[in-house]
């Protein structure tokens, strides 16, 4: 295969959540095709509107149990039995190198930081898989990122993929592979990989991939069943673009209303006064990032002009985080902790934005009007700069709170 070739490729799993589900499944009962191709291979999960929010979400989630029922789909994830659906997709062993992955959400490119081609595909698209297992690709040329040297103190992987989409721009990926190498992104946990290929939908990926390594290897262990078939780059690959980022020399950043590209230094945007801060998401909602946020919150308390919302991804997160004694320190701090879900990153619900109202969050969106009114503001951040900006009531660095001072 060549860039730019129209492939055929068969699919390794089918992921829907409660958003657009419904639409794939109402498109696919125009087909008349009684039975999906794989069970086996379908992974519904609800999440974006999580529990039902309103009447027209309980109606689409009824249809959909209803449609897990009648095929016969195991890996069904309702309300309280998964989370956001990028978490519990690789959480739940659905995820190996080499798969094609498919999902009714452009964050699908979550998964490509465990070795697989993961893209998202539409409703429309999404009942053609269902009832064939196969789709058409065209196949992206690839851009390389060289994520060289090491992350200081105080920087973490959404720092890294927020100067990434500034040097990149919105549209600098468009249809394009994204393949991240170098010494900053081997010695990056999973988690922090996750974060890099979710984000890359941001700048217009088609997919986003980290060459499987012994810790990819580690993390599948035991969650997957049967050989891996690991992928790397062919040996003399062409790419489209090179580029390189120094780690080292990075420090905490922020995306600034209103475009996931509009990064500046904490220190560009520091003392403008928030009145939520967020902690979640598909991008930041791991064990990970509750850990930094605690780090930063552990024996404090948040200012009394912010709330601070914090959902954990999954059950599973959420279930580890209150044996670790984190959710305890979260909330003697001063946090919501809510029900995992995707919470208020599409506006759906737990933390709406009202009128002129600033959050400062870590999830992988601040378009306007994305979490609630159109004329609130989101700025992007790190679980570090979110944790210190709630505490400040203001944007904050983090970095003297890691170093015992503030």
């Amino acid at each position: 295969m060549h860039p730019g070739d129209i492939v055929t490729a068969r699919v390794d799993v089918a992921m829907m959540h409660d958003s657009l589900g419904a639409l794939a499944l109402k498109a696919f009962e125009r087909l008349a095709i009684e039975k999906v191709w794989d069970p086996s291979r379908i992974v519904i999960v609800f999440d974006h509107r999580s529990p039902a929010t309103n009447i027209d979400s309980a109606r689409s989630q009824g249809e959909l149990r209803r449609f897990a029922r009648e095929q016969g789909i195991a890996g069904f994830y309702d309300t309280g039995r998964g989370g956001i659906c990028h978490q519990v997709l690789h959480e739940e062993s659905h995820v190996r190198p080499g798969d094609v992955i498919v999902g009714t959400d452009s964050h699908t490119t979550t998964h490509g930081a465990l070795g697989a081609f993961a893209a998202g595909i539409g409703a429309t698209e999404m009942a053609g898989v269902l009832a064939t297992g196969e789709l058409w690709f065209r196949v992206p040329e690839t851009v390389r990122i060289d994520l060289e040297g090491s992350m200081p103190p105080g920087v973490v992987a959404k720092d890294v993929i927020l100067h990434v989409l500034g040097l990149m721009g919105a549209e600098g990926a468009s249809y394009r592979a994204v393949e991240f190498k170098g010494q900053a992104a081997g010695e990056m946990s999973v988690e922090g990989r996750l974060t890099l290929c979710n984000m890359s939908a941001e700048m217009g990926a088609k997919n986003a991939v980290i060459e499987p390594d012994v810790a990819t290897l580690n993390y599948l262990s035991g969650r997957v069943q049967g050989e891996m078939r690991p992928v790397a780059s062919d040996p003399g690959a062409e790419y489209v673009d090179v580029r390189t980022v120094e780690c080292d020399g990075l420090e905490p950043l922020v995306a600034a209303p209103s475009s996931p590209d509009n990064v500046v230094t904490v220190g560009e945007v520091e003392g403008v006064e928030v009145d939520q801060a967020f902690l979640g998401s598909c991008t930041n909602g791991r064990m990970e990032d509750l850990r930094a946020a605690a780090e930063i919150l552990r024996g404090r308390r948040i200012s009394d002009s912010v709330r601070l919302i914090v959902i954990p991804a999954s059950q599973r997160i959420w279930a580890q985080a209150e044996e670790e004694g984190i959710l305890r320190v979260l909330q003697g701090a001063g946090a919501s902790v809510c029900t995992p879900s995707c919470g208020p990153c599409t506006g759906a619900d737990k933390g709406i934005l009202g009128p002129g109202e600033v959050c400062v969050s870590t999830t992988n969106r601040n378009f306007v009007g994305r979490m609630g009114d159109p004329t609130s503001k989101v700025y992007l951040a790190s679980p570090y700069t979110v944790a210190a900006s709630a505490l400040t009531g203001r944007i904050a660095d983090p970095r003297p709170y890691l170093e015992g001072g503030g």
